[in-house]
């Protein structure tokens, strides 16, 4: 069984999701779970630190291509942050930087929401 968890933390009108372990198919729903309730609390300044964050399978970045839509509707959008570099090379692989800003630290990507450009 895969250890995979979501801490929250907030900066301003931003919240941070820190995501530690792995994030596979068992494990998909507890972000699902972390970015509905950013919904439900009207968070759609979202940034995922991905520092911890070990291994990510295509049903963890499908939970990323599930939300970003509904919370860009809102006037809101989610970056990513501080990925491991072979975490990050899955990322790129699939096209994500394309879909996603994709920083290289959680500062970047307050700086990012600060200046306005969500």
């Amino acid at each position: 069984m895969s250890s995979f968890s979501v801490g929250f933390r907030s900066s301003g009108v931003v919240q941070i999701l820190e995501l530690n372990g792995e994030l596979d198919a068992h494990t998909a729903s507890e972000l699902e779970a972390a970015i509905q309730k950013c919904q439900s609390d009207k968070q759609y300044h979202i940034i995922v630190n991905g520092e911890n964050l070990q291994y990510i399978s295509s049903a963890g970045l499908g939970v990323f291509m599930a939300y970003i839509e509904e919370v860009r509707d809102e006037g809101g959008d989610i970056k990513i942050a501080a990925l491991r570099p072979k975490v990050y090379n899955v990322f790129d692989l699939l096209g994500f930087p394309m879909l996603f800003d994709i920083m290289e630290t959680e500062a970047e990507a307050l700086q990012k929401f600060t200046d306005g450009a969500s």
